[in-house]
């Protein structure tokens, strides 16, 4: 039929609309949160390697656990954006405080792990001049971890909610906070000790009670959350309800565990290479995180997306949501990759003032350019799987990809002369784009499975 095409690109470009301007905010908000992490680099790396090496294997401790707090708790969203679609508001309102609850203690265990880390430091023989300062670093850190359960559970409330913006603003301030927490305690500043790299352990434990706190008002005072009636009654336990959200986020946080915990172990295996090359490595590790908001935002849009249009039953709806995300994605991806690769030598000198440093960091950067693209799809893919509520098979998938694929090659090619003379932090890289890879190309084809195995049950029209 004539009409057909402009109709389709109708419902293409209002539907590009729907995403981008709920990911909008959570770019600014996911790059704010990250950019953190780039304070501390920069800001550490001022002081010394030796500091910036703490920060970065300090980093490579909690935030795996890190990720895998926020991974359980991911699961707020997609059954908050399905409840919302379906109208069953009131339902929310003991989902959220069932979540708030469990997550509380999740992140009081994680706190007590983070206190008691020399072992694990121990365990992989890293330079002896950075454990103290990775532990004072990690003591910081763990004073903040309920904090940041609290703002993980009620950001994803509003974001399934499709309310971005209170995450947006609240991350923008966090970022300012730290910024000046960063400069008072890691440079010593207003008559505080000066703590160097453990200063921003203390820092970033502040932020996170800010952040939480912030996000703790916005709900309170937004008409938008009142339908839910979070407040209405003091929460008790809900084991049924854990249940429910340990089974659908537990395998998210497993999957963010495993892809984080795989650069976690290879800033710790290059440890004992010296302090120059875990910075180097901490360096295009800090910005390729920061610039994987960019995808990692979009690919909650896209949960939040397909998990309101199955809320209605449009099943049509939830994959043309799928498809359009992951395309702008996999756009951003290539603009960045050539970005990285044409400026990594600015980049990289903007971390460090040190000229050896920078220039291995501005080689791992070449490589970390080139596992954008294949990063974006998998991140995705994993988002509107989210969006179905289809998590433990793509977490088996992430734990082949990264642990059977990934990890063993990095450490062939960096640490022995099996494929040819040790590569170091190069060797790692060029395993992890290989992880990448595979895990881009298997989570596609599962998404492709649920999408049809959907369309099967319902008899959808081609679109």
């Amino acid at each position: 039929m004539p009409s057909a095409a402009p109709a389709r690109r109708q419902r293409i470009v209002a539907e590009l609309g729907a995403l981008l301007t709920l990911a909008g905010p959570l770019i600014a908000a996911q790059v704010a949160q990250s950019a953190m992490g780039f304070v501390d680099t920069v800001m550490a790396g001022r002081v010394s390697s030796v500091d910036l090496a703490a920060v970065a294997l300090g980093s490579s401790i909690w935030f795996p656990a890190f990720l895998f707090l926020l991974g359980i708790l991911m699961a707020v969203t997609p059954t908050v954006a399905q409840l919302h679609g379906a109208g069953r508001q009131e339902e929310i309102g003991g989902h959220v405080r069932q979540a708030l609850f469990l997550g509380v203690l999740i992140s009081l265990a994680i706190a007590l792990a983070l206190r008691h880390a020399e072992p694990v430091l121990t365990l992989m023989e890293v330079d002896p001049r950075a454990v103290p300062l990775t532990l004072a670093y990690l003591r910081g850190v763990s004073w903040g971890m309920p904090a940041v359960a609290g703002f993980f559970v009620l950001r994803h409330f509003s974001e399934g909610l499709s309310c971005s913006k209170p995450s947006m603003v609240i991350g923008l301030i966090g970022l300012c906070f730290n910024i000046v927490a960063n400069y008072l305690l890691i440079y010593g500043k207003l008559g505080l000790p000066a703590l160097g790299g453990a200063g921003c352990g203390w820092a970033t434990a502040l932020t996170m009670w800010v952040m939480g706190l912030g996000m703790a008002v916005a709900v309170r005072r937004g008409a938008v959350y009142r339908p839910a009636k979070l407040f209405a009654g003091w929460p008790r336990p809900d084991l049924g309800e854990w249940g429910k959200i340990l089974r659908l986020g537990l395998p998210i946080g497993c999957s963010l565990f495993v892809e984080a915990s795989i650069f976690a172990v290879i800033a710790l295996l290059i440890g004992s290479l010296g302090a120059d090359i875990v910075a180097a490595h901490q360096i295009a590790l800090s910005f390729a995180s920061l610039i994987f908001m960019v995808p990692m935002s979009i690919a909650t849009a896209i949960s939040v997306r397909v998990g309101w249009a199955l809320g209605r039953g449009d099943l049509l709806l939830a994959r043309r949501a799928g498809g359009i995300g992951i395309a702008l994605t996999v756009a951003f991806a290539l603009f960045s990759a050539a970005s990285t690769y044409l400026l990594r030598g600015p980049i990289a000198a903007l971390y460090t003032p040190h000229a050896g440093v920078a220039s291995m960091a501005a080689s791992l950067l070449v490589l970390g350019a080139l596992f954008q693209v294949s990063d974006a799809v998998q991140v995705s893919a994993s988002g509107a799987l989210r969006g179905y509520k289809d998590t433990r098979t793509p977490m088996l998938l992430l734990i082949f990809a990264y642990w059977v694929i990934g990890l063993p090659l990095g450490a062939t090619l960096g640490l022995t002369s099996a494929l040819g003379p040790p590569m170091g932090a190069r060797g790692f890289w060029i395993g992890l784009i290989a992880g990448l890879s595979v895990a881009a190309l298997l989570l596609t084809l599962r998404l492709v499975r649920v999408v049809r195995k959907h369309r099967r049950k319902s008899l959808l029209p081609a679109d």
